[in-house]
Formats: C-alpha cells, sequence, structure tokens
C-alpha cells in the first residue's frame, strides 16, 4: 500500500506506539526519516534507534523513553507541512513550540535541524513537525 506523506505515517507510529507504552517501534527508512530520529535522540525524546535488517528489508527500530511512572516522554507529535499545504519560514520569524519548551524540526538549505539551531545559522526552511 502507498503511503501519501511518509514522514506523517512516521509520527503517527511512533505517537500511537508510546500511548500504547510499547518498548520500541519499526519504521520503513529514509533519510529524511532517519535524520528526524536522529534529532529526536539528540534533543531526549526517544532512548536509542538502530537500523535493522530482517530477511532482506530495512527498517528504523525507535525505542521509546517513558518516566518513572511509565508516562511517554513525547506528549504530542504534530506533523506541520503537508503535500498538499507547505510551510516555510524565515530564521527571523521562526516560531517556538510550547514557549520553548518543545522543539520544531525544519528542514533547510544546510540539511534537517532543530528551529534552534536553523536560527543560529540564519537559515530559514519548511517546518516539518513539532515535538513536545
Amino acid at each position: 500500500m502507498s503511503v501519501s506523506d511518509p514522514i506523517a505515517d512516521m509520527l503517527t507510529k511512533i505517537r500511537n506506539a508510546s500511548m500504547a507504552k510499547f518498548e520500541r517501534v519499526d519504521i520503513t527508512p529514509s533519510k529524511l526519516k532517519l535524520e528526524i530520529v536522529k534529532i529526536l535522540k539528540n534533543e531526549g525524546f526517544i532512548k536509542n534507534f538502530k537500523k535493522i535488517n530482517q530477511d532482506g528489508n530495512t527498517s528504523i527500530r525507535i525505542f521509546l523513553k517513558y518516566d518513572t511512572n511509565m508516562n511517554p516522554i513525547i506528549h504530542g507529535l504534530k506533523k506541520i507541512s503537508t503535500p498538499g499545504r507547505r510551510v516555510y519560514s524565515g530564521y527571523r520569524k521562526m516560531p517556538r513550540v510550547l514557549n520553548g519548551y518543545g522543539t520544531l524540526i525544519v528542514s533547510t538549505s544546510s540539511g534537517v535541524t532543530t528551529a534552534r539551531k536553523a536560527s543560529e545559522k540564519k537559515v530559514g526552511g519548511e517546518l516539518i513537525c513539532s515535538v513536545w
């Protein structure tokens, strides 16, 4: 089955797995998805990830992170740009997520990064998703 928005599908899988308190979730790999997962790891939203190869099929296994009461660290994931409506922002008008407590992931000309790092580099780009 063909997916029209693979990034939204990945975010939905992560959101559903964390709400169901799964230990891990597997997603189909792509370069953009791998960069988003690296940002989630660096920002402390997931424990770890690794690329796995099972029966000739590759996938990215994401290990989800929970607090001591088994509440998910990821409270929300929201896709901003969609295939039908792309959203762009310059570095001066980069939106903030929960007044700075969340993370905004941006695709810039210098790669996929957080909004904070994009503003420091003075580059704008397409707003992919927000995580809090």
